[in-house]
Formats: C-alpha cells, sequence, structure tokens
C-alpha cells in the first residue's frame, strides 16, 4: 500500500514511516558526504544560508574572542558579522593564506569562529578541507575540551561536483553547511548544516526554541528542557518532510545517471579545463583578447566555475549586462553581477571598497543594468559546468562570443550613449534597400502589443514611436512597473488604438471592452516615481476606480495604470523635466528593427 506522508510529531503509521524516511535520508546524506552519523549529525535547514546561520547561533563564540570569514566568502557566510558585532565580537576578514597565522596559538583571544568556502561561487578556485584538522593539531584536542577555533566550511558550490569525503580529513569541520538543489537539482527548499558530533557538548544553547526542540517547559516560568539528540533540539517546527523524502528520489537518480560523485567530478573537471582554454584562445584580429578569465592559473585549484567579461578589439570592456542580454537569446544561461560574493569580486575586478561606497551612493545598486563605471566593469559574467554540461555546450558558447564581439568596437556604437538631441539623423544615412512590412507599439509596457494598419502613417517621436509603452502597471506600495514574467496574464491585455476619437481601448478574455482616453486632461493624474532598468523615471498614477478594477480583474493582481503625460496627445511637446530622463518606458532602445527571417526563426 502506498504510504501518505505525514507529520513525523505524531505515532500512527503515516507519520512514523515518514520519522524513518527522515532518518534514512540523514544516512544516506551522510554517506554522500563521505562519513556516518557516527561522526556527523544532519540538521536540516530551508537552504545552506539558513544552515550557516544556525552553525553562527550555535557556536558559543566568546565576547573577546573572533570572527574570521576569507576574502572568498558568499555573502551568507559575511553576513554572520553582524550576528558577531551584536555580541561584541573581533571582525577579521582575511585572505585564506592567513589562517595559519591567525590561528596560531599565540594569537588566540578566545574561543572564535573561523568560515571559508571550499570553492569560491565567483572564480571557481578551491580551498582544503583539512583547515579543522590543522588546527586541532595546534591545540592538541582532547575528548573532554574543544580547542579555541571552530571551524565552519560552506560546501554548498563545492559538493556539486566533487566528494566532500568528510572521514578523510582527520578531525573534520565543525560544521559543514550544504544545500540540495546545487547538487541534485531538487529539492530547491532543502538545506543542511552537518554538525561534528564531538562538537556538539560545547555547543551554545539557541536562543530562539520552537515546535519540537524542546522535551518540556512550562507557560509562566522561563524554565524549559531541550530534547537530548542534536536534530530534534535545532530543527524548529515541523520539517519539510516532502521535500527531505523527495531527497531519496534525488539520491537515486543521482546514483543511477551518474554512478558517483567521483565521475561527476572528473567529467566537471575535464570540461572546465576545455572551456578555459578554449576561451583564452580567443582572439580579435589584431591579436587582442575577447575574454578576461579571471583566475584558472598558477598553483590554486579551481573547480567548475569560470568568470570573465569581454572585450572589445581596442581592449576596452563590453558591459557584461548586454553580453547576458544577447546570451539569452542565443538560448545561453550565464549569470551575471557579483555573484553575493563581495571579496572575490573585489580581488578579481580590481574594486576598492571606497570605489563600491561611492557606487552606493550614486544609485548603482546589486543585480541592477550598471555594468560599467568609469569604463570599469562592476560585475562579471559567469558559466558553471557540472555533470550534464558537454562540449557541444561549451563549443556553442564559444561560438557565440565569436559571432557577437570578434572585432566588435565600443566606439562605433557610442552614438547610442549620446542624448538624442545631440544626434542628428539625415534621410541618406538612414537610407537601406529594405521595406518596413509592419509597425508594432505596445502601449501597456509588457502587454500585447497592437499592429498599426497597414498603409496608416506612424509618428516617431523624441521618444519613439507614438504611443508605445506610455502606459505601466504598477502595484501599490512598489517601485517597479509589472512585468509579464513575473505576472503572465499581461498577455491577455490586448490594447488597440482608436487614432479617431484619441483613446487607447483594452481588451481580454471574459471582460467587456475597456476604453482610456490618450488626452492628458481627460485623465485624473497624481505624480508618482518608478524604475526602469534601475533608472528613476516619472510615472503620473492614472486615478480611476474603475480602470483600475478592469486591470485588476483581469489579472487577479491589485494593481493601477500610470503613464508618461509626454508621450500622450497634447502632451508630446511639452517641456521636460531635467530631473527625468527623457525617454518613455522602454528599458533600452525606443525602437527594435527586426528582420522577417528572424522573425520567422522565433515563430
Amino acid at each position: 500500500m502506498t504510504q501518505i506522508p505525514a507529520n513525523p510529531h505524531s505515532r500512527h503509521v503515516e507519520s512514523q514511516w515518514t520519522q524513518a524516511r527522515i532518518d534514512h535520508a540523514r544516512d544516506r546524506l551522510l554517506a554522500f558526504a563521505g562519513t556516518s552519523a557516527e561522526r556527523y549529525a544532519v540538521v536540516f535547514t530551508a537552504n545552506a544560508t539558513a544552515a550557516i546561520r544556525l552553525a553562527a547561533e550555535i557556536t558559543p563564540i566568546e565576547q573577546h574572542g573572533e570572527f574570521c570569514y576569507t576574502r572568498e566568502s558568499h555573502t551568507s557566510v559575511v553576513g554572520v558579522r553582524s550576528l558577531a558585532a551584536d555580541q561584541g565580537v573581533h571582525l577579521r576578514p582575511i585572505e585564506f593564506t592567513d589562517i595559519g597565522d591567525v590561528t596560531a596559538p599565540a594569537r588566540c583571544r578566545g574561543t572564535s569562529l573561523l568560515a571559508y568556502p571550499a570553492q569560491c561561487n565567483f572564480s571557481g578556485q578551491r580551498f582544503p578541507l583539512n583547515v579543522a584538522d590543522t588546527v586541532s593539531k595546534l591545540y592538541g584536542s582532547t575528548s573532554d575540551t574543544h580547542v579555541p577555533w571552530w571551524v565552519l566550511v560552506d560546501a554548498a558550490a563545492y559538493a556539486a561536483s566533487s566528494p566532500l569525503r568528510l572521514d578523510a580529513h582527520g578531525a573534520g569541520p565543525d560544521f559543514v553547511a550544504m544545500s540540495m538543489y546545487k547538487i541534485f537539482g531538487a529539492p530547491t527548499g532543502l538545506g543542511a548544516l552537518l554538525i561534528r558530533r564531538s562538537s556538539v557538548p560545547f555547543l551554545r544553547t539557541k536562543r530562539y526554541f520552537g515546535g519540537g526542540t524542546v522535551a518540556g517547559l512550562t507557560f509562566d516560568q522561563p524554565w524549559q528542557v531541550y530534547r537530548s539528540d542534536i536534530e530534534a533540539r535545532l530543527e524548529d517546527g515541523t520539517v519539510n518532510f516532502h521535500d527531505i523524502i523527495s531527497l531519496h528520489h534525488a539520491l537515486d537518480a543521482h546514483a543511477n545517471i551518474y554512478d558517483s560523485i567521483d565521475m561527476v567530478a572528473r567529467h566537471a573537471r575535464a570540461v572546465t579545463e576545455y572551456a578555459v582554454r578554449e576561451l583564452r584562445a580567443l582572439r580579435h584580429r589584431n591579436g587582442r583578447l575577447v575574454c578576461e578569465v579571471y583566475g584558472h592559473t598558477g598553483e590554486s585549484v579551481f573547480g567548475p566555475t569560470v568568470a570573465f567579461n569581454v572585450k572589445d578589439r581596442a581592449g576596452r570592456y563590453i558591459g557584461y549586462m548586454e553580453v547576458e542580454r544577447l546570451a539569452v537569446m542565443a538560448g545561453i544561461s550565464l549569470r551575471a553581477g557579483r555573484f553575493c560574493n563581495p571579496g572575490a569580486a573585489q580581488k578579481w575586478l580590481c574594486l576598492s571598497a571606497p570605489e563600491l561606497m561611492k557606487h552606493a551612493s550614486l544609485g548603482y545598486v546589486c543585480g541592477d543594468d550598471h555594468d560599467l563605471v568609469d569604463d570599469k566593469p562592476v560585475g562579471a559574467l559567469r558559466v558553471s559546468f557540472g555533470a550534464m554540461t558537454s562540449i557541444e555546450d561549451i563549443d556553442q558558447l564559444v561560438k557565440f562570443l565569436l559571432y557577437q564581439f570578434r572585432d566588435y568596437n565600443m566606439s562605433e556604437s557610442a552614438i547610442s550613449r549620446l542624448p538624442i538631441d545631440t544626434m542628428e539623423i539625415s534621410p541618406t544615412a538612414l537610407s537601406v534597400n529594405a521595406q518596413v512590412d509592419k509597425v508594432i507599439i505596445y502601449p501597456i509596457k509588457s502587454c500585447h502589443g497592437w499592429t498599426v494598419p497597414s498603409g496608416t502613417s506612424w509618428l516617431v517621436t523624441r521618444h519613439g514611436l507614438k504611443y508605445d509603452r506610455v502606459f505601466v502597471l504598477m502595484r501599490e506600495h512598489s517601485l517597479l512597473p509589472m512585468q509579464q514574467k513575473q505576472v503572465p496574464n499581461m498577455a491577455l491585455i490586448r490594447p488597440r488604438v482608436d487614432i479617431d476619437k484619441s483613446t487607447l481601448v483594452l481588451d481580454a478574455p471574459g471582460h467587456e471592452s475597456l476604453e482610456i482616453s490618450l488626452r492628458p486632461e481627460d485623465l485624473k493624474l497624481e505624480t508618482t516615481e518608478t524604475q526602469v532598468c534601475s533608472t528613476r523615471v516619472r510615472a503620473v498614477r492614472v486615478r480611476s476606480d474603475r480602470i483600475s478594477l478592469w486591470l485588476s480583474s483581469v489579472l487577479s493582481v491589485s494593481c493601477y495604470l500610470a503613464c508618461e503625460p509626454r508621450l500622450l496627445e497634447s502632451g508630446a511637446n511639452t517641456p521636460h523635466n531635467s530631473c527625468y530622463p527623457d525617454k518613455s518606458f522602454a528599458n533600452k532602445a525606443q525602437i527594435l528593427m527586426v528582420t522577417q527571417e528572424s522573425s520567422r526563426q522565433v515563430e
């Protein structure tokens, strides 16, 4: 009979079956990590970040102790410094090569925590897992004491493509943080903190307790007794038993397809070496490099992650966001940015702390579209390889880079960065042997387009095509316009322009048509702000319950309509406010020209 998973905090059959599956999942995960329940305990968490935070909370750092983290640490590790600072602990960001000096007995300040990644998620640089054993030998650890230094290893990136073999590293780290989806692809809502059993008696009592973590407590007195087994003591509330059970399927599939993590490691190493070699071989015809690859040189060991930036034929950097957009269109998956790794980004991109703070003061933030500041990259592109990566995948990436960027000259495209007022476009300059087949405008950003009737002339203004992206949909208390990739039903809204009446008519399945005036004097407007690609843009709210209710009903999301009055019928020639860019709600270019052949390929 098929069992139905149930809350394991009960005694009925389904509950006990679920608990048995959870316990077995712990054992299998430990075997995958090269250890056993005799040496390590598995505490399930929401993700690797939650595992890192939990480790920080239960490490018995003394007030005069230290929290040390290495340069290549992920933001999730760097964030521990806020918890440590609240306890008055001394914070020390260090290079990995400084660990020996920092942890030396002569420098000991008290019980401290050292955190580092097994693999840098920016450059792929790897670091040995035997640090805890080395530190333990320095202090001569015994069974009834713990050395002053506790060691936390962030293995989220490393464990996806290499065996941990925790039993092969002597004393082993006190804590190892893992992410299930990074290893197996699923489940996504599950991480794990592996805790060395010999360290358990010395752990700090967690301040918060909840669910089944206590064996007894009183309501009216500050008294509680925690459970004796470390897993139950630290897993607040009901564990994510559905995802934990699905971990069995992930482990089975991984073993059936790849045989072992050792096989994955060999494959990943081979494709990474091939990728680095091919990327470094890319040259412009003048001999300059197309790609600047970070790391993967010298005596350091690197895993299957490669970070790079693209340069033009003159050696100038090309914005990584532009490269990513083109890669998306080519069906190539890249990641762009600083990858939540501030230390490695500063190292490889030569960014100083004052520079980053200056960027923030100018409104440039992580994840926005500002990829070059003073012609210098503030992030990079990253490709990660694993068990499913093929040589053909890498060849596709190389062909894409060659096709798009070989002999590319940034100065030739500089006109696109000039203010539109300074551009003089002559008919001769634009004359090409081509014919416009159709003109499509998108009156509401991210909604369906409207094709201008054949034979109808259409005005091109300083803002782009008339009525194109003059409206956006906004949610209350949000600066960002709604997008179709977040709200797919936006594609159901089909606009059409009634030229004679100067109105925009909206249609949607199951709803009556909605008519909106394109004359700003007919609309009740209220000035607000929005952001398009991290650029501040003026948006004027259309105060109309009739319009807001219709849109909210179609999308099943409470929202309202906003516009830029300058782009409407009588506002096209009104003076612009210098506080806002003189543009529509378009992300980048106001006009996109697509050939019929490209259109057919998309279809």
